[in-house]
């Protein structure tokens, strides 16, 4: 049977995350260009083109961001990782790394179910990734320097849980009403406004 070897601290993993979240993050930009040599008219027209690749920006940078601060607060209290911490946690980085592929989907194809269900598919496998790292670490005590919070381990779930099923429930509405299924992915605004509420008072 597999046993849990406490395998060093968490320093080195979530350096790993801090730059490949920031890698990924910086990947976005590279797609943000305005050809040269154009006259007025076709400047504007560019700008107007632009438009798509912002807004699928501005989501991804959210998303992104949105889970390297959940990476950080899990490993708050973790004093030691092992071997399943490290491959779960390195897993979810390289779904992360990922998110540049489908953000250039929606931005040159939104209007394709395809292109939704694609970037739903990968969000919701990196909040999975989350969620088992929240369920692992809260069943190995012995990884952490103090005693986690049950209420805070239960809300980190229910944080991660909140956001998969939202972008799982995106794939069939995707292929139901077409692009317009994106419109869903806004009730994670007030479902983890209302997480984040829980969690201060639990403090």
């Amino acid at each position: 049977m597999w046993k849990s070897i406490p395998d060093g601290g968490p320093e080195r993993l979530v350096a790993l995350a801090d730059g490949v979240f920031a890698i990924a993050i910086t990947l976005l930009v590279l797609d943000l260009t305005v050809p040269r040599g154009l006259d007025s008219a076709q400047y504007h027209e560019a700008l107007r083109e632009l438009l798509p690749d912002l807004g699928a920006y501005a989501l991804s940078v959210a998303v992104l961001g949105s889970f390297w601060r959940d990476h950080r607060r899990i490993f708050r209290t973790v004093r030691q990782v092992d071997g399943q911490v490290i491959a779960l946690a390195v897993l979810g980085l390289g779904v992360a790394a990922l998110l540049p592929f489908p953000t250039r989907l929606i931005s040159d194809y939104g209007d394709e179910p395809a292109s939704v269900a694609i970037y739903a598919v990968a969000v919701a496998a990196l909040g999975a990734t989350h969620l088992a790292l929240v369920v692992l670490l809260a069943r190995r005590p012995w990884l952490h320097g103090e005693e986690p919070s049950e209420v805070g381990t239960a809300l980190n779930a229910l944080d991660g849980a909140t956001t998969v099923v939202i972008f799982l429930l995106t794939i069939p509405l995707a292929l139901l009403i077409g692009s317009a299924a994106v419109w869903w992915w806004l009730v994670l605004i007030p479902a983890k406004t209302a997480i984040g509420r829980r969690a201060r008072k639990a403090r």
